[in-house]
């Protein structure tokens, strides 16, 4: 017995010493160095404060326009962008953290998983820094200095900076959390009023509310490479949408992936490289073949100089150039080249998600007309409709305007000029800016910089008529959601086309275990357009429960 008492005292050791010998190589496996960059650069008794809502240091500024978008210039070496931008946008940093942080609490409740997670992903994104060039390793760690200390918990202020510029991709990877279903198309030569490139797009990148209610228009102008602007957020040097000054704009779309098991290039950085050093389509594919990325995306790239609209193909191990002969362009989320287009995940993905349906819902919509100007390509991307017209219900990812974008935006690469969306969504106005007018401007500007009379309307008529019930709509659902008593016949009225509306309902009087009229509202949400398949299962599954119980 003694004998056998050592045996297992023995093993019990011998595990507990490999256990703390992988704790150990977990633990340094992810220690990720930092850049060293120079401090002495900051001169925070440089930085003015104007009033409330606008700032500057040394040539660069920060500024609130009237309809509440952030508008922000900065300059100079990697090390200068970050500093600049960093110590301009401290506040905005920490509000965009704290946003990401609350929706992500909100999906992950439990504590002890979220910190499991957390090295999970510091395992996953260990060797993130290889494939990122050095110069935006730089400037993100510059900008990581003005990071907050609240959110060490998830790790230090460098890394978690680093790490977000791949949440967007780990976001493409989980598609059936309806993170990303963005949508972008483009028309030139005789399909343009004026024959000028037009590209508009859709950023339907959801993480709650909160997370788009400081967006930011950066205009960037580094030491090396081409001057530029893109929509972005507090803390992200990569790229989702923007155009440079030589007329080259870039959009991001996912396409299904495999979930990544390692890091690669994130999307975004590929998109700030292409979008820094490309002036033509040839220069931004060859970027986009030399760097690695651990998902597949789609990367719509308009050049003033080729007068043309192409789609980079990509995903981890293939690059795909894709051309239209039509003198238009439509991409949702899936691939359509011949080498991408026909493989097992992307078929899957068209079968079982809603791209198809709302590409061609899109092809509809340009086939209505025979020439575009700005002012109709904004009017597709504010339609909430399905295929033919139908009502399929407001915040339905078969639309191509699903009410949840971060931004909306329209692109004119020959004139260096777009139209960016304000609040709320799309249905805002939209506010015109020219590249040359801002990159020509060495001080921070007293006057407006957008051109108010480029600026395109807000949708009136949907802001009046629909927009308030959706609100509606959607403060109920939390409701439901919570296990609130709400009335569900005024519910049904506020969104009576949505199938959504009606699995809430079923939902709502199962909380109250009333399966029959649970049952019946389920049934009423399979009588619906429903956009992806696996929504149809889970409504499916819970009729079926409610038979066998």
């Amino acid at each position: 017995m003694r004998k056998i008492g050592k045996i297992i005292i023995g093993v019990f050791l011998s595990a507990l010493l490999l256990l703390l010998l992988f704790v150990a190589y977990v633990y340094m496996a992810i220690q990720i160095e930092e850049p060293k960059i120079n401090t002495d650069l900051i001169k925070r008794n440089e930085l003015k404060t104007w009033n409330d809502t606008t700032f500057s240091y040394q040539d660069s500024w920060l500024r609130k326009n009237s309809l509440g978008l952030w508008e922000m210039y900065i300059s100079g070496s990697p090390e200068e962008l970050g500093f600049k931008n960093g110590i301009l946008s401290q506040h905005l940093i920490h509000k965009q953290e704290e946003a990401f942080i609350q929706q992500l609490r909100q999906m992950i409740p439990s504590d002890s998983y979220l910190k499991f997670l957390k090295y999970v992903t510091a395992y996953m994104n260990r060797k993130l820094p290889d494939y990122i060039p050095e110069e935006f390793l730089y400037e993100i760690k510059a900008i990581s200095t003005f990071a907050s200390d609240d959110f060490d918990f998830i790790g230090d202020n460098y890394t978690r900076q680093l790490n977000y510029h791949a949440a967007h991709d780990i976001g493409h990877a989980m598609q059936n959390l309806h993170l990303v279903e963005c949508t972008a198309f483009g028309v030139w030569a005789e399909r343009s009023s004026d024959s000028a490139l037009l590209v508009g797009r859709n950023f339907d990148f959801y993480v709650g509310d909160e997370f788009a209610e400081n967006k930011i228009i950066l205009f960037v102008k580094p030491d090396k490479g081409y001057a530029f602007s893109s929509i972005t957020w507090g803390g992200m040097i990569g790229v989702v949408s923007g155009m440079n000054n030589q007329g080259l704009s870039i959009t991001l779309n996912s396409a299904k992936s495999e979930i990544p098991f390692t890091a690669k290039t994130p999307v975004s950085i590929i998109a700030r490289e292409i979008l820094q050093y490309a002036s033509n389509i040839q220069e931004a594919y060859s970027i986009a073949c030399k760097r690695k990325s651990f998902v597949a995306e789609s990367f719509m790239i308009a050049s003033a100089k080729d007068n043309s609209v192409v789609i980079i193909e990509k995903t981890p191990d293939t690059t795909v150039l894709f051309y239209s002969n039509d003198h238009h362009i439509s991409l949702t989320n899936h691939f359509q080249s011949e080498t991408l287009g026909h493989t097992e995940i992307n078929k899957e993905n068209q079968e079982e998600n809603v791209t198809t349906y709302r590409f061609e819902r899109l092809e509809e919509l340009l086939a209505a007309k025979s020439q575009f100007n700005n002012i109709d390509f904004v009017n597709i991307l504010r339609d909430t409709k399905g295929k033919s017209g139908e009502s399929i219900g407001l915040g339905n990812e078969g639309a191509v305007n699903q009410l949840i974008a971060h931004h909306s935006v329209v692109f004119k690469p020959q004139e260096k000029c777009f139209w960016i969306s304000t609040k709320p969504y799309q249905i805002g106005a939209f506010m015109a800016y020219h590249l040359d007018s801002i990159f020509d401007k060495t001080i921070i500007p007293i006057f407006p910089i957008d051109i108010l009379s480029e600026r395109i309307s807000a949708d009136t008529s949907f802001l009046n008529n629909n927009y308030p019930s959706y609100l509606l709509f959607k403060s109920v659902a939390q409701e439901i959601k919570m296990e609130k008593e709400v009335d569900i016949a005024a519910f049904l009225n506020y969104n009576p086309h949505y199938f959504y509306t009606y699995e809430l309902a079923g939902d709502y009087y199962l909380q109250r275990s009333e399966q029959e009229k649970a049952s019946i509202y389920f049934k009423q949400a399979l009588q619906h357009f429903i956009p992806n398949r696996y929504e149809e299962q889970r409504i499916k599954e819970k009729i079926r429960n409610l038979n066998n119980n």
